[in-house]
């Protein structure tokens, strides 16, 4: 399995930061929304820092993602029936889905600074708010964020199941070029035509 993307799949590198983005949104989205369910004391307080700890990880893979994407660029799109206009709309939405993934984790620092808390750095060190306390643009910027927070993960299950159909409904390898354990030599990776029934013989 190589590591660097090819013209017919993504290498074991984009891979890993793909999958790894995903584990952190759904980390990250989890206890956003589940958090306050805890009661207070440590449990909510590592549930806080791991909370945030996963946006800044987040951003830091995106950069790594957007780098790698400019260095060692990712296969083109498969065709598919419906035309240029499907395309269009895929890399629109990754355009999204790039977006969301910086403006979330954002928004949230700063709501974060809004309550006048400083803003940990996986427990190395803090950076302090740069503003007092306002509890009133607090609320403001964590309904922004969870907004934001909802439509990214929206956006990404309608991603998810583009790729499905793009799976079962097109046969081709948008989905399988993205998957480790898939071998590289199936039929859907390999410059193998589809399958195809024989021609009818004419009769004589």
């Amino acid at each position: 399995m190589q590591f660097y993307n090819s013209p017919k799949r993504y290498g074991v590198g984009p891979m890993f930061l793909h999958w790894l983005t995903a584990l952190l949104v759904i980390v990250a989205w989890t206890l956003g929304i589940f958090g306050d369910d805890i009661p207070r004391g440590q449990m909510r307080d590592l549930s806080r820092f791991v909370h945030v700890s996963a946006g800044l990880i987040v951003i830091m893979v995106l950069v790594a993602r957007l780098v790698w994407r400019i260095v060692n660029p990712p296969p083109p799109s498969e065709a598919t029936p419906l035309g240029p206009w499907a395309d269009r709309a895929g890399r629109l939405a990754h355009y999204a889905l790039y977006a969301l993934l910086a403006v979330v984790p954002i928004v949230g620092m700063v709501a974060l600074f809004g309550e006048g808390k400083p803003l940990p750095f996986f427990g190395l060190f803090e950076v302090p708010s740069p503003w007092p306390e306002d509890k009133a643009f607090t609320e403001r910027t964590e309904e922004i964020h969870e907004t934001l927070a909802n439509a990214l993960l929206a956006l990404a299950a309608l991603h998810t199941i583009a790729a499905l159909i793009h799976h079962w409904a097109f046969g081709d390898r948008t989905l399988t070029r993205m998957l480790p354990w898939v071998a590289a030599n199936t039929r859907a990776e390999s410059n193998l035509p589809p399958l195809s029934p024989p021609p009818l013989s004419r009769p004589r």
